[in-house]
C-alpha cells in the first residue's frame, strides 16, 4: 500500500500528474456510476411513471453523454453547443430537455429540426416563435413551461433560481393561466406537456421543493378546473448538495425524494388529479464529487506574521467558483498524504487578478515547489467553466477506474487558442 501518495479511485493521483501534466481535472467514474445507480434503485425503479435527466451544464463531454445515457438517463441543455455535443455523442434527442431563458432563434430551430423531446418554455417570446417554425416545418412539438414558485431555498443568492424575481421562468399570477397555458393550448404546432421548476442548487434539505411541489399542484388543479388542462409531466429540477467542505454532506436520494414522491400522491388524490410523470435533472450531485484537480505548486510566498501563499500553476481560469460564489474547497498534497498537516497556507492561482484565491486558510504538510496539490469536489462547473483569461489553456480532463486511467478531453495548446483568429 502507498501510504504516500493520494489513491483515487485506485490512481496514484502523483504518477497522474506526472503522466498527463498539470493543472489536471481527474474524473472517478466509479463515482459518477455509483450516483446513476442509486438513481435508478432508489427513484426510477422504485416509482413508476418517472424520468431522470442529467443537468449537463454541470459537465459535458462526448464521454459522460454516453456515460450517463448508458446508464438510463436523458440530458438536460441549455444551449446549441450543449445539444450539439449530445447529437454528437449519439444520445437520443428524444431525451433531451432544453432550458433557458433567452433561447436564440437558431437554438430553437436547432431543437425543432433535432427533434429535442422537451423544450421548456421560459417566455412568450420563445413560445411564439416555438409554434411559428414548428409550423414552417410541419411538426408538433411537446414543451413544459418554467414557473417561478416563489420559494426561497436558502443558499447562495447566485445560485438560487426559484424566488419570485428571478430572470428565469413565469411568475405565478394570473396572466400564467390567460396568456400562457390558454395560448399554448391553442397553437396548432406545441403540444403542452406540464410544467418545470427549478428552486436553486447545492440544497441540504428538501423543504423548499416540497413548497414549490404545493404550489405546482395548486397550478395543476386550477388549470384543470378552468380549462380542462389534464398535466401530464411535472419537472422539479435538481438542486441536491454535495460534500465540498467540513458540514457539507451529500444528500441521499431516497431521502430527498421519498416524502416529495409522498406528498405528490397524496396531492393528487386529494385534488382528483391523475398524477404526472415526475421528472428530476441532477447534475452537480452525479459529477461534483466523482471531481478532483490537481496543481503543481511553483511559487511559496511567507509575508511574516501575516499569511503564507502558495503559488499554483492554475487557478480562476480552471476553477472560477472561488471567485464567483466565494465556493469553498478542500485539498491534499497528492505527494506528501502521509505527513502530518502542521502550517497554515493560503492557495493562491497565477492569474493576474487579486480575486485569484482557491483556498485561503487551509491546514497542510510543509509546502515547497514541485508539490502536487489535489483539490476536492471539483467534477461539476469546473470544466464547464473553465476559460482562457491571461490566454491560459484550458486543462485536459481524465476518466479514471479501478487503478486504469484514460484521456477524456485533451490538454489545449496555445496554438489552439489562436486557431480562430484572423
Amino acid at each position: 500500500m502507498d501510504n504516500k501518495n493520494y489513491i483515487f479511485d485506485g490512481c496514484n493521483l502523483t504518477e497522474l500528474a506526472a503522466k498527463y501534466g498539470t493543472p489536471l481535472y481527474v474524473m472517478s467514474e466509479t463515482s459518477i456510476l455509483e450516483r446513476c445507480q442509486e438513481i435508478r434503485k432508489d427513484f426510477l425503479e422504485k416509482y413508476p411513471n418517472t424520468r431522470a435527466v442529467f443537468a449537463s451544464k454541470a459537465f459535458q463531454t462526448l464521454e459522460i453523454c454516453r456515460m450517463v445515457t448508458k446508464e438510463g438517463l436523458g440530458l438536460d441543455t441549455v444551449s446549441g453547443g450543449e445539444i450539439y455535443t449530445a447529437h454528437k455523442a449519439k444520445v437520443p434527442m428524444e431525451n433531451l430537455y432544453f432550458h433557458g431563458n433567452n433561447k436564440t432563434l437558431d437554438e430553437i430551430k436547432m431543437a425543432v429540426d433535432y427533434k429535442v423531446g422537451r423544450i421548456v418554455v421560459d417566455n412568450m417570446y420563445e413560445l411564439n416563435a416555438l409554434n411559428e417554425y414548428a409550423k414552417e416545418k410541419k411538426t408538433k412539438v411537446k414543451i413544459l413551461f418554467r414557473i417561478t414558485p416563489g420559494v426561497d431555498c436558502h443558499t447562495h443568492k447566485f445560485i438560487t433560481t426559484g424566488q419570485l424575481d428571478s430572470k428565469f421562468g413565469i411568475p405565478l399570477d394570473q396572466s400564467v393561466t390567460n396568456d400562457y397555458i390558454k395560448s399554448a393550448l391553442e397553437m396548432p404546432n406545441v403540444e403542452l406537456m406540464g410544467f418545470h421548476f427549478h428552486v436553486g442548487s447545492q440544497l441540504e434539505t428538501n423543504d423548499s421543493h416540497i413548497a414549490a411541489l404545493t404550489i405546482a399542484i395548486n397550478l395543476i388543479r386550477d388549470v384543470k378546473k378552468v380549462l380542462g388542462f389534464e398535466t401530464k409531466e411535472l419537472n422539479i429540477g435538481g438542486g441536491l448538495g454535495i460534500h465540498y467542505v467540513g458540514d457539507d454532506k451529500r444528500v441521499k436520494v431516497s431521502e430527498f425524494l421519498d416524502p416529495i414522491m409522498k406528498e405528490l400522491y397524496s396531492k393528487c388524490n386529494k385534488y382528483g388529479l391523475s398524477v404526472p410523470q415526475l421528472t428530476i435533472e441532477p447534475g452537480r450531485w452525479i459529477v461534483g464529487e466523482a471531481g478532483a484537480t490537481l496543481y503543481t505548486v511553483g511559487s511559496v510566498k511567507e509575508i511574516p506574521g501575516i499569511r503564507k501563499y502558495v503559488g499554483i500553476d492554475g487557478g480562476m481560469t480552471d476553477n472560477p467558483r472561488p471567485g464567483l460564489y466565494g465556493a469553498k474547497y478542500h485539498a491534499v498534497i497528492a505527494n506528501k498524504n502521509d505527513q502530518p498537516k502542521n502550517e497554515k497556507v493560503t492557495i493562491a492561482g497565477k492569474c493576474c487578478e487579486s480575486t485569484d484565491i482557491l483556498i485561503w486558510d487551509i491546514e497542510l504538510p510543509k509546502v515547497e515547489s514541485g508539490d502536487i496539490l489535489a483539490v476536492f469536489s471539483t467534477g461539476a462547473y469546473n470544466y464547464s467553466m473553465a476559460n482562457n483569461y491571461n490566454r491560459i489553456p484550458r486543462p485536459a480532463v481524465v476518466m479514471v477506474k479501478d487503478g486504469k486511467d484514460r484521456l477524456i478531453v485533451k490538454r489545449e495548446t496555445y496554438e489552439d487558442l489562436i486557431s480562430r483568429e484572423i
